[in-house]
């Protein structure tokens, strides 16, 4: 099973630019087109919040434009620019699995991996949160197949990267999460988003991570006092690929077109 993950997409109206700097949407079209060309085919594309810079209408719309030449599975949970009814309407198949929920939360069982999605949102803060509730249902997801290999994907980490300005706006609630997830040994992986950085780390019994989002990225400045800010470097998302033999295998991939690909060997000889 090979699960594409983009984030951070952080599509605007036509005419804005995010920050007053960057473009969104045309970085979109690009990953859009990088998933497209990769083989083999992904399965899944999980879509880890913020993909919309505001929440309006508009920018929903705009989001579906730009993701409708794919035509892979995509499965998304909201980030904290995002706004829960608003990606209920641009995405009513999630919205009919996410049923009556207060929660932007629902599982995927239809290919070897399970699949739970997150809502982490805390309305009206850049911080989220995972409450008594979420986190209940997140045990009571979590004990109904214990066998089976799971991700958890959501928005916000449920740990500190090092990156105070963001680490300031980290989730609520993640000692209390990873007492649930360690309880649970199936869960191979937590993707999320927020940082628009590739980061991992070994947390609660399994392995959490960012992905880099496909526009701008956060500056990497391990500074206490470092300030808020992002750089231009490379667009980028990962590939998530599952064997029964392994477990998940995770890849970053940069967003661009570079020189290459070189053959390392000629005529059976390496080439020096």
């Amino acid at each position: 099973m090979i699960i594409v993950q983009i984030t951070d997409t952080h599509i605007k109206p036509p005419g804005r630019l995010a920050y007053r700097r960057v473009d969104t949407a045309p970085f979109l079209e690009r990953a859009v087109a990088a998933v497209l060309a990769l083989t083999p085919r992904p399965d899944v594309i999980l879509a880890t919040g913020d993909l919309v810079d505001a929440g309006h209408a508009e920018e929903y719309e705009r989001l579906l434009g730009l993701l409708r030449p794919l035509d892979i599975p995509l499965f998304a949970v909201p980030g904290n620019h995002d706004e829960r009814a608003g990606l209920a309407r641009a995405f009513p198949d999630l919205a009919a699995r996410v049923g009556d929920s207060s929660f932007f939360h629902y599982t995927v069982e239809d290919w070897p991996v399970r699949l739970i999605a997150m809502d982490t949102v805390l309305p009206g803060s850049g911080a989220g949160e995972v409450c008594a509730e979420r986190l209940g249902w997140l045990d009571a997801r979590l004990a109904e197949q214990p066998e089976r290999p799971t991700i958890v994907f959501q928005h916000h980490p449920p740990f500190a990267t090092g990156i105070g300005h963001m680490d300031r706006l980290g989730l609520s609630g993640a000692d209390a999460m990873a007492d649930v997830v360690r309880r649970h040994p199936q869960v191979e992986r937590v993707l999320c988003g927020h940082l628009h950085r590739p980061i991992q780390v070994r947390w609660a019994g399994t392995i959490a991570s960012t992905a880099p989002s496909t526009a701008h990225q956060v500056a990497l400045d391990l500074r206490d006092d470092a300030p808020s800010a992002f750089v231009m470097e490379p667009p980028g998302y990962q590939i998530h690929m599952w064997r029964a033999d392994t477990g998940v295998v995770s890849h970053t991939a940069v967003i661009g077109d570079y020189d290459g690909p070189y053959p390392f060997f000629m005529d059976g000889k390496l080439i020096d």
